[in-house]
C-alpha cells in the first residue's frame, strides 16, 4: 500500500525545537522544506500539517503540536478524516537503540516502550502496521536519565550534523517507500556504504 501521510513527533515550541525527542520533527520539516510543502496550524487535527507532491505522489505531512506522548490525538483524528489506513502511514521518531547517525526503516511492531508510538497505536485501534523510520539518538545509559536527555537539553552541534546526515532520505528510496515497497527501500536505504549507491560516509 502506498503511503499517503507521513508524521514526525516531536514536542511544540522552542524550547524543544533542538532535542532529541524532536528529530522526528526535525526530519518532517525538512522534507517539507525539500519539496516546497507548507505547514500550516489546523487545529481540528491538532497539529501542523500540509499536503503536496513528493517525486510525482500526493502527500500530506503532519507534525502533531501536542506533546509526543500525545501523539495519536493528531494521527487518529488525521487518518480517520482522509480514511488513511494504518499501511499508508509512516512515522519518523527518535531512537534510543540506535547510536546518533544510524537510522532503520521498519514496517509495522510494537511501541518499544517510546509514548509517541504507544499513542499513535492506540489511535489507530491498536493497528501496529503503520512504517516507521527510526532516527537513532543513542541512549543515555541509566533509565533514569531518559527524561532529561530526550527534552531537557539541546544536542550538540555536531552530534546534530550526524543525526541530519544518518536520517537523509535519497530520492530512490523516497520513491519506494511511498509506493509501499518497504522491502525494497530497506535494502537500498540499509545497504553498506560500500554496496549504497553513491559514496556515504554514515552508517544507517
Amino acid at each position: 500500500m502506498s503511503i499517503r501521510l507521513i508524521v514526525g513527533l516531536g514536542n511544540p515550541g522552542p524550547r524543544y525545537a533542538r532535542t532529541r525527542h524532536n528529530v522526528g520533527a526535525v526530519w518532517l520539516e525538512s522534507l517539507a522544506a525539500r519539496f516546497g510543502i507548507g505547514l500550516a496550524e489546523q487545529a481540528r487535527f491538532r497539529g501542523l500539517i500540509g499536503c503536496g507532491d513528493i517525486l510525482g505522489r500526493q502527500v500530506r505531512l503532519l507534525f502533531p503540536t501536542t506533546y509526543v506522548n500525545l501523539s495519536g490525538d493528531a494521527v487518529g483524528a488525521v487518518a480517520r478524516f482522509y480514511k488513511i489506513e494504518s499501511r499508508g502511514i509512516l512515522v519518523a521518531y527518535d531512537e534510543v537503540a540506535f547510536p546518533p547517525g544510524t537510522c532503520r526503516l521498519k514496517t509495522g511492531g510494537g511501541h518499544n516502550g517510546h509514548n509517541g508510538l504507544k499513542s499513535v497505536i492506540a489511535a489507530l485501534g491498536n493497528d501496529r502496521d503503520f512504517a516507521r523510520l527510526r532516527i537513532g539518538v543513542g541512549h543515555p545509559g541509566a533509565a533514569d536519565d531518559m527524561v532529561a536527555y530526550l527534552t531537557g537539553v539541546r544536542m550538540p552541534t555536531a552530534e546534530r550534523e550526524v543525526v541530519d546526515r544518518g536520517s537523509s532520505v535519497s530520492d530512490e528510496v523516497l520513491a519506494l517507500v511511498l509506493d509501499g515497497e518497504l522491502q525494497r527501500a530497506m535494502n537500498v536505504f540499509h545497504a553498506p556504504p560500500a554496496e549504497a549507491n553513491g559514496p556515504e560516509s554514515t552508517e544507517r
